[in-house]
Order: C-alpha cells, then structure tokens, then sequence
C-alpha cells in the first residue's frame, strides 16, 4: 500500500515496485488521476483506491479492499504529505493542523490499521517518507519541520512494538525532490536535486532487505550538509 500515489515520490515508489514485480496498492484523493498516472501499470497487480489522510474511513475502506483483493498485507509506504508557510512568528493555527493531520495524524492512523496484517506477514514493512527537515531545522517553515521530527518518532515506535513480530520500519529522510512540491525552490536548481526515481530505489531496498538488515533511517543528500 501506497499512499498519495498519483504523483512525485508517491507515484515513482509505486512505478518502481510494480516493475519488481509487487503487487500494488495505490491510495490518493484523486482515484481519476491515479488511475491516469498508472495506466500502464493497470491490471491485476495494482488496485487504485481513494485514500485521505484527514478522513479515517478512507483508511479502513482503503485496507479493506487491500485484503480483499491480494489477501494480504507486506508492505506500507506512508508517503502523502503536504507543506506550508506556517512558522513561529506567522501563519493561523489551522495551518498548523492541517500539515499535523496529514503528515503525522494521517501515517499514524493508517498504520494502526495496517498493523494487524504486517505482523502476520512477518517481515512487515513500513516506509515513511521522512525529510532532512525531520533531522535538522535550516528554514523558517517550522511546522513542516516539526511534523517531520515527529514521524521520525513514530517510525521509531513501529521499529519498537512490530520487532518481535518481523516488522521493520525505515524513515526515508531526503533533502530537495524534483517533484511539484519543491517548483519554487530557488535555492537549488532542478537539476541538483534528488530524482524521484533514485528515492523510490531506495524506498524498495527498505522494503527488501531481510528481518536481519533493516535500517531505521535513511538520509539522502543531494548538497553536503556538515551538520549530518
């Protein structure tokens, strides 16, 4: 299962594990334009699902057809997510929510659910797609920040509750993507920065590595960065 799937590092994990030959769960809010972005992956490894971080029915609705269809659950990629202005000194305390509900609430809540299933797997994976900004603070966009601070916290509490059972969870943490949600980065051009494709290779290697070699956290530099 992955979720905000239709575009950026979402729609390149689900690309990239399809053509390892997973099947595949795909959720986001748009199911028209998943289904446009997938097309060429249409068939009966992949299933296109609403999915909506701020509506828990989506996540149970979601899961369900999951189990249904595939009658199992291996794998979780925690990838929808969003961004904004809000920092210390400006921004409403609904914008601060918002980033809260989808990029914390939203992976905690689905993972809940998924949990049950990734025990039974065992070797249960969970990927959340993390950030530099979840390790280090260098911009005034501080509640993106703290969100990301705190789903590295839950990654850890996954590794913690799911170890016995053979769930592993990793923290993709990259600096710059190349997807919409950096278009107007200036700071560092397109081409310097991180390509989608290169982070879904290593959002699979997270979920391939064995029980015995699993990784809590994965940083991805695209720019030297003496703090880390």
């Amino acid at each position: 299962m992955i979720s905000g799937a239709s575009r950026g590092i979402g729609m390149a994990i689900a690309k990239t594990l399809h053509a390892k030959g997973y099947v595949v769960s795909a959720g986001a809010r748009d199911v028209d334009a998943l289904r446009a972005v997938l097309k060429a992956q249409a068939g009966e490894r992949l299933i296109c699902a609403r999915y909506d971080a701020a509506d828990r029915g989506s996540h149970a609705d979601w899961l369900a057809t999951t189990i249904d269809r595939f009658g199992r659950l291996d794998a979780l990629v925690n990838n929808a997510g969003t961004s904004n202005t809000f920092s210390i000194e400006e921004g409403d305390e609904a914008e601060l929510d918002l980033l809260w509900g989808i990029n914390v609430k939203g992976p905690l809540f689905l993972t809940r659910a998924c949990l049950p299933h990734l025990r039974t797997s065992g070797s249960g994976r969970v990927v959340n797609l993390a950030s530099l900004s979840g390790k280090r603070v260098r911009n005034d966009n501080i509640a993106y920040s703290m969100t990301k601070h705190a789903l590295l916290a839950l990654t850890h509490g996954i590794r913690r509750i799911g170890w016995a059972d053979g769930v592993r969870a990793t923290a993709l943490c990259p600096g710059f993507v190349a997807t919409d949600l950096t278009a107007d980065v200036t700071k560092v051009s397109r081409d310097e920065m991180i390509d989608a494709a290169d982070l879904a290779e290593l959002a699979a290697t997270a979920i391939a590595l064995p029980n015995t070699a699993a990784m809590a956290e994965m940083l991805v530099n695209c720019r030297l960065e003496d703090t880390l």
